[in-house]
Protein backbone atom coordinates (compact mmCIF):
# COMPACT_ATOMS: atom_id res chain seq x y z
CA UNK A 1 0.00 0.00 0.00
CA UNK A 2 1.34 3.45 -0.91
CA UNK A 3 1.03 6.45 1.37
CA UNK A 4 2.24 10.02 0.97
CA UNK A 5 5.05 11.33 3.19
CA UNK A 6 2.84 14.00 4.79
CA UNK A 7 0.12 11.49 5.59
CA UNK A 8 2.70 9.02 6.94
CA UNK A 9 4.11 11.69 9.23
CA UNK A 10 0.66 12.74 10.40
CA UNK A 11 -0.52 9.19 11.12
CA UNK A 12 2.74 7.51 12.12
CA UNK A 13 1.46 5.94 15.38
CA UNK A 14 -1.46 4.31 13.54
CA UNK A 15 0.83 3.13 10.75
CA UNK A 16 3.26 1.61 13.24
CA UNK A 17 0.42 -0.31 14.87
CA UNK A 18 -0.54 -1.71 11.47
CA UNK A 19 3.08 -2.56 10.70
CA UNK A 20 3.27 -4.53 13.94
CA UNK A 21 0.39 -6.59 12.57
CA UNK A 22 2.46 -7.41 9.48
CA UNK A 23 1.39 -4.75 6.99
CA UNK A 24 3.85 -2.93 4.73
CA UNK A 25 3.69 0.57 3.32
CA UNK A 26 5.60 2.35 0.58
CA UNK A 27 6.03 6.01 1.46
CA UNK A 28 5.98 8.35 -1.51
CA UNK A 29 7.00 11.94 -2.06
CA UNK A 30 5.31 13.65 -5.00
CA UNK A 31 4.10 10.26 -6.20
CA UNK A 32 7.57 8.66 -6.22
CA UNK A 33 8.49 5.86 -3.81
CA UNK A 34 11.17 6.94 -1.31
CA UNK A 35 10.92 4.48 1.58
CA UNK A 36 9.32 1.29 2.76
CA UNK A 37 7.79 0.87 6.20
CA UNK A 38 7.67 -2.78 7.20
CA UNK A 39 8.14 -5.04 10.20
CA UNK A 40 11.75 -5.43 11.32
CA UNK A 41 13.43 -8.56 10.10
CA UNK A 42 10.81 -9.40 7.52
CA UNK A 43 12.52 -10.46 4.34
CA UNK A 44 11.05 -12.53 1.58
CA UNK A 45 12.75 -15.73 0.51
CA UNK A 46 13.53 -14.08 -2.82
CA UNK A 47 15.26 -11.12 -1.12
CA UNK A 48 17.37 -13.45 0.99
CA UNK A 49 18.34 -15.61 -1.98
CA UNK A 50 19.20 -12.51 -4.05
CA UNK A 51 21.44 -11.19 -1.26
CA UNK A 52 23.23 -14.54 -0.93
CA UNK A 53 23.75 -14.73 -4.70
CA UNK A 54 25.12 -11.17 -4.76
CA UNK A 55 27.58 -11.94 -1.95
CA UNK A 56 28.73 -15.15 -3.61
CA UNK A 57 29.25 -13.31 -6.91
CA UNK A 58 31.11 -10.50 -5.16
CA UNK A 59 33.38 -12.97 -3.38
CA UNK A 60 34.09 -14.88 -6.60
CA UNK A 61 34.98 -11.72 -8.53
CA UNK A 62 36.90 -9.80 -5.87
CA UNK A 63 39.92 -11.81 -4.87
CA UNK A 64 42.51 -9.89 -2.91
CA UNK A 65 46.16 -10.40 -3.75
CA UNK A 66 47.19 -8.69 -0.50
CA UNK A 67 47.49 -10.12 2.97
CA UNK A 68 44.48 -11.73 4.58
CA UNK A 69 42.73 -10.53 7.71
CA UNK A 70 44.62 -12.97 9.93
CA UNK A 71 47.97 -11.76 8.60
CA UNK A 72 46.99 -8.12 9.15
CA UNK A 73 45.99 -8.88 12.74
CA UNK A 74 49.24 -10.77 13.34
CA UNK A 75 51.27 -7.85 12.00
CA UNK A 76 49.33 -5.35 14.11
CA UNK A 77 49.99 -7.39 17.24
CA UNK A 78 53.71 -7.53 16.46
CA UNK A 79 53.74 -3.75 16.17
CA UNK A 80 52.26 -3.31 19.65
CA UNK A 81 54.85 -5.58 21.28
CA UNK A 82 57.90 -3.83 19.88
Amino acid sequence: MEIGAYEAKTHLPKLLARVQQGQRFVITRHGRPVAELRPVGSRSREEIQAAIAWLADFQANHVSSGPGVRELIREARKGRKG
